[in-house]
C-alpha cells in the first residue's frame, strides 16, 4: 500500500520536516550542474526558512551553536538552485551553485578522502 502523494500546490512549511532530539536535520550541498557532492551540514528549521526565503544556504553550526551562512566570510558561498526531500523527510538535499571550493580545507569537497585497499587516501588536493 503506497502514501498518498504529496500535493505539489501547497506552501512548504519547514516545520513539517523531521528534526533529531536537538532540532537539526542533515543537509548534503551536492553541485546542481555536476552532481558533484561537495559536503553535508546540519539545518534547523529557521535556518531551512532562511534559506527557501533568501536563496543564500544557511546552516546550524553545532559546534558554535549559531548559523552559518555558507561563506559569508570565506567568500566561497552557495546559491540554493533547489531544495529536496526525502521520503522519510529527515535529510535534505541542497542543489547549491557553489563559488569557490565548499570545504573549509580549500578544497572543492569535504569528501577528499577514500578508502582504497583499507588505507586511506587523499584524493583531492587544495584549490591554489
Amino acid at each position: 500500500m503506497s502514501a498518498a502523494p504529496i500535493p505539489f500546490d501547497i506552501p512548504f512549511d519547514p516545520a513539517t520536516l523531521r528534526y533529531d532530539d536537538r532540532g537539526l536535520i542533515p543537509a548534503i550541498a551536492q553541485d546542481h550542474a555536476t552532481g558533484e557532492v561537495l559536503m553535508l551540514a546540519w539545518m534547523n528549521a529557521e535556518a531551512v526558512a532562511r534559506t527557501v526565503e533568501g536563496a543564500a544556504v544557511t546552516y546550524w553550526s553545532r559546534s558554535r551553536n549559531a548559523f552559518w551562512v555558507k561563506g559569508a566570510s570565506s567568500g566561497h558561498r552557495q546559491r540554493l538552485v533547489e531544495l529536496r526531500v526525502d521520503c522519510d523527510r529527515d535529510c535534505l538535499l541542497l542543489l547549491v551553485e557553489q563559488t569557490g571550493p565548499a570545504c573549509h580545507t580549500n578544497r572543492r569537497s569535504c569528501f577528499y578522502t577514500a578508502v582504497q585497499q583499507g588505507a586511506e587516501v587523499e584524493i583531492m588536493a587544495p584549490i591554489s
